[in-house]
Parts: C-alpha cells; sequence; structure tokens
C-alpha cells in the first residue's frame, strides 16, 4: 500500500502471543468527519484484498479517526460534481467497500463512534457485529441531498424490519444509539470509556473459538442470506461436513470434555 493510502486507511495488525493477529482498520480522515470519497474508498477496498489472504488472520475491527464520526458519509464535495455515469462509478466504489466487508473470510467488528450517516452507516451494516458509542448518531439523509439511499441499505430491513426502513430511508432523520440499538441496528451501546474494552471482549471470544469453524460460519451466514429456506439448510450440511476436513472438531471435543470430566475419587 502506498505512502498516500496509509494516511487515507490505516491499517494495524495486532500480534497476540497465540500466533493469531488481530486487525485493525481506521478511515483515516477526521478533519471531514472521516467521509470517503473515491481514492479513500480504493484503499479500503484494497486494504482488505489484502488483509483476507492472511491465514493468521482472526477478526477486524473497522473504526473512524477520532472521536466525532465512525463515517460521516460520502463526501459531498466530490458528489456534487457528479454526472449520469460518474455517479454509476462513485457508487460501485461504496458498493465494493461494503461487499469487501461481507466477503471478508474472518468476523468484522465495527466500533462505531460519533456519526455513522448515508455510506457511513451501509459500511456498518455490512459488518458481522456493531457496537456503538452511546453518544453515537446515526442516519441515511441521502433523500435530504436530492438521492436515494441505495446499494448496502438493501441490508437494513433484514437488520430493522421494513417498517423502521422505510422511516429511516425516507424521513431522512437521525437517531440515537439506543434508537439503534432497540431496533436492531447495532449489538450493543456502551459509554465512550467502554468501546474498546467490549471490543476486545468480543474480540476474545473469537479467539476462544474454532479458527476453521469461525470462518465457516462466516462463509455460511453470507451464503444465508441469498438462499431459500431449502437452500440455506442444504448449506448448512455441506458445511458441517466441511467441518471436519480438518483435526480441529475432534480436537476441540476433547479438550472440552477433559476440562468437563467428572473426576471421582
Amino acid at each position: 500500500m502506498s505512502e498516500s493510502a496509509e494516511r487515507r486507511v490505516l491499517v494495524r495488525l495486532d500480534q497476540r502471543e497465540s500466533g493469531a493477529r488481530i486487525a485493525h482498520v481506521t478511515i483515516n480522515n477526521a478533519r471531514k468527519l472521516n467521509t470517503v470519497n473515491s481514492p479513500l474508498m480504493d484503499d479500503f477496498v484494497a486494504a482488505f484484498a489484502q488483509l483476507a489472504g492472511d491465514d493468521q488472520l482472526r477478526a477486524i475491527v473497522v473504526t473512524g479517526d477520532g472521536h466525532k464520526a465512525f463515517v460521516g458519509g460520502a463526501d459531498i464535495d466530490e458528489m456534487v460534481a457528479l454526472d449520469a455515469s460518474s455517479a454509476r462509478a462513485f457508487i460501485m466504489r461504496v458498493h465494493c467497500c461494503c461487499r469487501a466487508l461481507r466477503e471478508s473470510p474472518v468476523p468484522v467488528i465495527a466500533r462505531i463512534q460519533g456519526y455513522a450517516l448515508g455510506a457511513g452507516l451501509e459500511i456498518a451494516a455490512a459488518c458481522d457485529l456493531r457496537v456503538a458509542a452511546d453518544t453515537a448518531r446515526f442516519g441515511m439523509p441521502e433523500v435530504k441531498l436530492g438521492i436515494p439511499s441505495v446499494v448496502e441499505a438493501a441490508l437494513l430491513p433484514t437488520l430493522i424490519g421494513w417498517g423502521r426502513a422505510r422511516e429511516l430511508l425516507l424521513l431522512g432523520e437521525t437517531f440515537s444509539a439506543r434508537d439503534a440499538e432497540s431496533w436492531g441496528l447495532i449489538e450493543r451501546v456502551v459509554p465512550m470509556a467502554e468501546l474498546d474494552g467490549l471490543v476486545e471482549r468480543w474480540v476474545q471470544s473469537i479467539l476462544q473459538a474454532g479458527t476453521h469453524a469461525v470462518r465457516l460460519q462466516k462463509k455460511l451466514i453470507r451464503a444465508w442470506e441469498d438462499l431459500p429456506l431449502n437452500g440455506a439448510i442444504d448449506a448448512g450440511i455441506e458445511t458441517f461436513c466441511k467441518a471436519w476436513d480438518t483435526c480441529e472438531p475432534r480436537d476441540m471435543m476433547k479438550r472440552f470434555q477433559a476440562s468437563h470430566r467428572v473426576k471421582t475419587i
């Protein structure tokens, strides 16, 4: 990744004693509330493509720089100059960022502070798990800028239901982290001082699970989104069998048995 790319998207690898790695990906545009423009989005996708090849990677944490915003949306300074042709290229970049999150082989945690608006909320929705500071604010204000909410905004009805999704997309209003939690958009809300602690607890839970099992589970969940019920069940059966391609199930089950065996005198 180029020096300029490192300034736009920061990737820090956290090496654990077990050999596992956790990646912390930071959108580094705090001066503009971490809004995303075309060069930044290209760097974001490139960073995830590189991380996808790391066999020791166990989880990715995505956040924005500073305390004011997770991602404040797409860069209006760039969008105002778009036409019908360039608009397609721009929105495809937003989609590619979200697709990179969804197709990551390991769980992606959104660490949300401050504003998560428009493209920022779509990025959060594309992550596997979401935790927010209690001061975070959410919204899809595109209609108030003369454009519809698109691409991974399509994930919202599955997270919050069609009624809430219509309220969010048609009114363009912002709402609180507590509302987002009660709607099911995010999993947990904590004070800002506790945000990193909860992220680490989630990371620890992932590290305690089977490496292969978690990757299989992530891939299966992604497949479930596109399959009818019977197809989803069939995919699950095949995935269960694939788990036995490695010794991980036997080894972990034996350790479980040993640690839970009733000791007799």
